[in-house]
């Protein structure tokens, strides 16, 4: 086994687009929120299920450890460089893992821009269906990017599962 497995040029390119077009959209996004919604406060979209709702998160997921930003600046900046790493020098022969891996990066650097611009990160999607914490594009990113590794890694268990059954039965 190799560890470094070369890409081809398109992966490369799709990789880095996915990482880039997620940092657009991230930023986007939160500048039409301080341009428009912090003057408002809060916008419903669908009212008492989806609002646009301005908020200057200064800590973690859900606020937590509020005022403790150097500490996420760090623990980011080393996951973004693992990931980044692991994405375009790894062996991850997986599609599904690569893009998922993209996704990830993608979200940690457009929060990682607001907190060194700003010193906070500007939320904005509030879905209070289920009362849920306000997030933005950056944190959707993060998430199904999770989502999305989560379920490249079942369906690789039940691919190496149903491999050793053939294997077995023969």
């Amino acid at each position: 086994m190799t560890l470094f497995k070369q890409k081809s040029r398109f992966e490369y390119l799709l990789y880095s687009a996915i990482i880039a077009v997620g940092i657009l959209l991230d930023q986007l996004t939160k500048w039409l929120a301080v341009k428009f919604l912090s003057v408002i406060d809060t916008c419903p979209l669908i009212k008492g299920v989806l609002h646009l709702t301005y908020v200057e998160n200064r800590g973690a997921a859900f606020g937590m450890l509020k005022d403790h930003r150097w500490v996420f600046m760090l623990t980011s900046t080393v996951m973004i460089i693992g990931l980044l790493a692991y994405l375009y020098l790894g062996h991850a022969e997986n599609k599904l893992y690569a893009i998922s891996i993209a996704m990830i990066i993608s979200g940690g650097i457009g929060n990682m821009i607001d907190r060194i611009a700003l010193g906070y990160v500007v939320d904005f999607i509030d879905f209070r269906l289920i009362n849920f914490a306000v997030f933005n594009g950056a944190d959707s990113f993060v998430c199904v990017g999770a989502g999305l590794l989560v379920l490249a890694l079942i369906l690789d268990i039940v691919k190496e599962s149903k491999g050793k059954k053939d294997a077995s039965d023969r």
